[in-house]
């Protein structure tokens, strides 16, 4: 059994990479991940490709996407504190390894072995101590595995990382007939309040387009990076994705593809980007040319549900933070990540401080799930 790291996907080909994967979730598959590496998204932000992958007789048994980072943007698990520690304690904390999808706050697989792959636990730890003795070569201060499944995350903490819990607000379609009945399941209050913040937009003559595939042209996604690009400049930052790249995400993953354009009779004036798992609906990207009341809570989240209720999807994952999210039918879900410091005193003190972050999260996780808008069914 062979590791080794590759610092290219242009080295596997994407057969091989996509049968270690599954349909749950697009951001895995090649086509999504050499896309970032080929159309300048990754290391002009700080993303160094280090994959590390197991083969066998010349064929591909395990593969775990990691990258040397020289700072910690678009990862959405936050070690800035530690890094202040760490360099305050006269060490140099940047670079470090992160296995994780880029930009991507989503769940998933990050030790590739397949579905029904013999000898699972031998290439999953191989693929963990390849990615521990790159770290030790390359005398970097720490490896850290974002947004892992729980099987993954109870793997990376059986050999020696520590286990962190964050949380996002995920929708669960219960299966509902339509939007009016997950409508009626909210208390009258919340129920109220969607209806009026969809009334706004209507009001206002917007009309949203909802394409998909080989609908989604050239002309498209101009309109739509335009947007995207807008959303960072508002914030006095730099888009990270470029054109191309989605240009080739929607070519390559197109039945994952749905863009929503928002129109005011023949003008766009927003856009937001889903991409489309086995049984979930996942909200990545948004922007606008001008503020609409409501319109951001329309495309990012409204029509978004509607989608999945007619598309009979169980999920919907609209991204990072937000606890507005809340009153309008999102619950709390646990996420997780694993971590490992190279410097011993450093490490016994965010293990302490992570026990006590997983206390204060469920805490309030159980508080969150108190103020939830559905209405109460007697017993």
């Amino acid at each position: 059994m062979q590791v080794r790291c590759i610092n290219s996907l242009a080295d596997i080909s994407a057969a091989d990479w996509n049968r270690l994967t599954d349909d749950s979730n697009p951001f895995l598959k090649h086509e999504f991940l050499a896309a970032l590496e080929q159309h300048h998204c990754l290391e002009e932000n700080g993303w160094q490709p280090s994959h590390i992958v197991v083969s066998e007789q010349g064929r591909l048994r395990g593969a775990m996407p990691l990258y040397l980072k020289w700072n910690s943007f678009g990862e959405f698990v936050f070690d800035w504190t530690w890094a202040e520690a760490y360099q305050r304690a006269g060490g140099i904390y940047y670079p470090k390894l992160v296995a994780a999808i880029p930009f991507t706050p989503v769940t998933g697989p990050r030790l590739f072995v397949g579905q029904a792959n013999e000898g699972q636990t031998q290439i999953t730890g191989a693929l963990i101590d390849g990615a521990l003795n790159l770290a030790r070569q390359l005398d970097v201060s720490s490896l850290h595995c974002l947004f892992t499944t729980t099987e993954d995350t109870d793997q990376l903490e059986q050999n020696g990382l520590m286990r962190r819990v964050g949380y996002q607000y995920h929708w669960s379609n219960r299966p509902y007939r339509d939007f009016q009945e997950f409508l009626d399941s909210l208390t009258s209050k919340k129920r109220k309040q969607i209806k009026r913040e969809r009334r706004t937009v209507r009001e206002a003559g917007i009309r949203i387009d909802i394409l998909t595939g080989d609908q989604i042209n050239d002309q498209h996604w101009d309109t739509f990076y335009g947007f995207y690009c807008s959303t960072f400049y508002r914030k006095w930052s730099q888009p990270r994705l470029t054109l191309d790249f989605f240009k080739s995400m929607g070519s390559k993953l197109a039945s994952n593809t749905i863009l929503l354009l928002a129109r005011q009779q023949s003008r766009y004036v927003a856009g937001a980007l889903c991409l489309r798992g086995k049984d979930t609906l996942f909200g990545r990207y948004w922007g606008c040319s001008e503020p609409f009341t409501n319109l951001h809570f329309e495309m990012c989240y409204y029509q978004a549900i509607e989608y999945c209720i007619a598309n009979k999807l169980k999920r919907f994952e609209a991204g990072a933070q937000g606890e507005h999210k809340l009153s309008r039918g999102f619950a709390p879900a646990r996420t997780w990540s694993a971590h490992w410091i190279r410097d011993a005193s450093l490490h016994r003190a965010v293990e302490d401080f992570l026990l006590r972050e997983q206390q204060i999260v469920d805490r309030y996780i159980g508080s969150l799930n108190h103020h939830a808008p559905f209405k109460q069914v007697s017993a």
